[in-house]
């Protein structure tokens, strides 16, 4: 038996691809994905290893016979449940179980500083639980959260699909949804031409006699949808509408003209969704097809480096023409998804997302959809943005009715009053009245926020990043030339800090166009054009989204502008400032209060809210706050030299008349970037 990869194994084996990872982990057996090899020895004895387990118990299937397995899943421990009042990290600590302590230990060699006691977000408690293995619910904050009266009825309606989500266990798999992307004339269409052919229509009477968008395909009894709409454009205007409804992205790349400018933008694209890629390399039946040098053009424009050559992005050499290897790309898609462990609601709600819509001439208003979580039926009442309706028929991928649609499944929904919006998520609700009220309510926001929508400004997002765990900024930068592109891309990189990254979504050459200003949109970016200018429909598209679009023709000032945004989002430097001396001439001993020191001020102030250190024959006895302040009977919040006045430390009481005292106050000053932004200069005169 020869070297295998671990998912070879594990169909070898009869098994769950991601339960081999695990026995291979229990059994001390290093490896990387479920695309590393296992060498031909460590097969042959894994191989024997279960052959004797399954002659040991006749009947009995590979899976139960790992009973051990079974047991740890079944022994997992209940999860712990976490109120508001919990977020603070010692009293989560002691709710799951790990020494504090520890946590910060574990958190500070990752990089992260955590403080005993802090306040933590819902986002850093679930990072926590997740380092130690422990499950968390949240009912109480759920509770809280689901009787607060969002504004927006869909906000609500979207709210409730992520609370549920939050009980991984109540969700079950489904099938995943895939996006061809790549350049123009690298195949898209034929791939998905061959796949519809080949695994739909062969068993279909009649064929395919509907197009609605995507369709779905059976490989080795999986299922898998494809979005039948190839391009980048589409898939992100779907994501800036909030609409994620890609699970995988096939990136097609020919192998005679290699990695080209819209290979590129599809893949920030598909990268700015943070959805697994799988390159398909094409037209390998052409005479001057090179796959090798296809996969370093990977490596050196895109950073995707074939697992072959010890990376972890899965390629296939495919003809999409004659169908080579397409059998291969499918079976790496269900691969894939196993890893991904895509999952979804099993009943209700409902919820899907739009393809596309249309007047249809024989069904009116429709609207081309996946479904994405619940079962979707004839009767149900859906809202989708400012329009509702009744479904009257669903209509399937070849064109034949249906009474319901699962998780996944391409349907052409009948029944809309209206033409809905594009892209738009598609919910059920209970009753027309309901779904009447919910529409009502969108068009009064919508017409509201219409009139007073303005752009983000860079500031905003800023402020927003602020609130946030995680400081990020995400830029789209186009350029007139390449090298003005490298230069610009070199000095922004040098502006990072350890608290705040800049993200470069996307960077090309030309002018801004609409796909630049969906982008930006769907990630939340802004974008910073140096020598280009954004053509009209851009600009007209960047208004009504919201998208900032900032142009420059001179380097330093683009810089300059970036620099004084970043600066405001770095934390201060907290400096020491000394504000004066004194010494206790008197000790005032109050019952049941403490020790009051009569103080001598000679020079400068003490400030109620600042800093003292307390000195005895020149050693360093205290070093902490002022508990309280008096001049005379009165509380004060400063005195002056050469005043008098009386002092209560904070928890120190061990005072003794002749004790020096230093004063000093803690500021908080502005961080700067300039050393940073003077080695940026220099590198893009360079």
């Amino acid at each position: 038996m020869a070297r295998l990869r671990v998912y070879e194994l594990a169909k070898q084996l009869d098994m769950d691809t991601k339960e081999l990872l695990h026995e291979l982990e229990e059994l001390g057996i290093e490896v990387k994905s479920h695309m590393s090899y296992i060498d031909e020895e460590t097969v042959n004895i894994l191989l024997e290893i279960y052959k004797e387990t399954l002659d040991e118990e006749e009947d009995v299937t590979l899976t139960k016979s790992k009973e051990p397995t079974k047991e740890k899943v079944e022994a997992k421990k209940p999860p712990v449940h976490i109120t508001e009042e919990d977020l603070k990290l010692d009293k989560f600590a002691e709710k799951i179980k790990v020494p504090q302590n520890r946590i910060i230990q574990d958190f500070f060699m990752k990089g992260e500083v955590l403080r005993p006691g802090q306040q933590i977000s819902v986002s850093l408690a679930k990072k926590i639980a997740k380092m130690y293995d422990v499950r968390l619910t949240f009912e109480e904050e759920e509770g809280k959260e689901e009787q607060v009266k969002l504004e927006n009825p869909l906000d609500e309606l979207k709210r409730q699909f992520e609370i549920l989500y939050q009980d991984k266990e109540k969700l079950i798999p489904r099938p995943p949804v895939v996006t061809v992307m790549g350049h123009v004339d690298h195949g898209k269409t034929t791939l998905l031409d061959y796949i519809r052919k080949t695994r739909v229509a062969e068993k279909e009477e009649g064929g395919i006699t509907q197009s609605i968008g995507a369709y779905q395909v059976v490989v080795n009894g999986k299922k898998i949808t494809f979005i039948d709409t190839p391009g980048h454009e589409v898939f992100t205007e779907m994501r800036a509408r909030g609409a994620q409804a890609t699970d995988i992205v096939v990136l097609v790349v020919a192998a005679d003209d290699g990695v080209m400018p819209q290979t590129i933008e599809a893949y920030n694209h598909a990268k700015s969704a943070n959805v697994p890629i799988i390159v398909a390399i094409n037209k390998i039946d052409k005479p001057n097809a090179n796959v090798e040098l296809t996969k370093q053009d990977l490596v050196t424009k895109l950073n995707l480096i074939p697992e072959e050559w010890g990376g972890d992005t899965i390629v296939v050499p495919i003809s999409a023409r004659n169908g080579t290897n397409v059998d291969t790309l499918l079976e790496m898609i269900l691969l894939v998804a196993e890893m991904q462990d895509i999952r979804c609601i099993p009943e209700w709600p409902v919820r899907a997302v739009t393809i596309e819509t249309r007047l249809d001439k024989g069904y009116g208003p429709v609207a081309n959809a996946i479904v994405k979580d619940g079962v979707l039926k004839v009767g149900d009442y859906v809202v989708a943005g400012k329009v509702y309706g009744k479904v009257k028929a669903l209509i399937d991928d070849k064109g034949k009715r249906i009474n319901s649609a699962e998780p996944s499944t391409p349907v052409m929904i009948v029944g809309f009053e209206e033409l809905p919006d594009p892209h738009s998520i598609i919910y059920v609700v209970e009753s027309k009245e309901k779904a009447v009220e919910t529409v009502e309510k969108v068009r009064e926001i919508e017409a509201r926020e219409l009139r007073k929508k303005r752009q983000i400004k860079l500031e905003e997002i800023l402020k927003k990043m602020q609130e946030g765990e995680k400081k990020e900024l995400r830029l789209i930068l186009k350029a007139d030339t390449v090298g003005s592109l490298q230069a610009l891309q070199n000095a922004i990189s040098k502006l990072r800090t350890n608290e705040i990254d800049i993200d470069i979504v996307h960077a090309a050459v030309g002018a801004i166009n609409t796909s630049d200003v969906m982008l930006a949109s769907a990630s939340e970016a802004i974008i910073l054009g140096f020598r280009v200018k954004a053509d009209s429909q851009a600009s007209k598209l960047a208004e009504s989204e919201g998208v900032q679009i900032k142009t420059y023709t001179i380097i330093y000032k683009l810089l300059e502008d970036l620099k004084a945004a970043l600066e405001g989002m770095l934390e201060p430097e907290e400096v020491e400032e000394k504000t004066g001396t004194g010494e206790i001439k008197k000790v005032f001993k109050i019952h049941k209060y403490g020790n009051v020191a009569g103080v001598q001020v000679y020079d400068g102030y003490v400030e109620k809210s600042g800093f003292v250190r307390i000195y005895r024959n020149g050693a360093l006895v205290f070093e902490g706050k002022i508990e309280s302040l008096k001049h005379y009977q009165q509380d004060v919040s400063k005195v002056s030299a050469p005043q008098e006045c009386g002092i209560k430390f904070q928890n120190f009481d061990d005072i003794k008349e002749g004790d020096e005292l230093e004063f000093y106050i803690i500021k908080k000053v502005p961080r700067k970037l300039t050393a940073l932004v003077e080695d940026s200069e220099s590198s893009t005169q360079e």
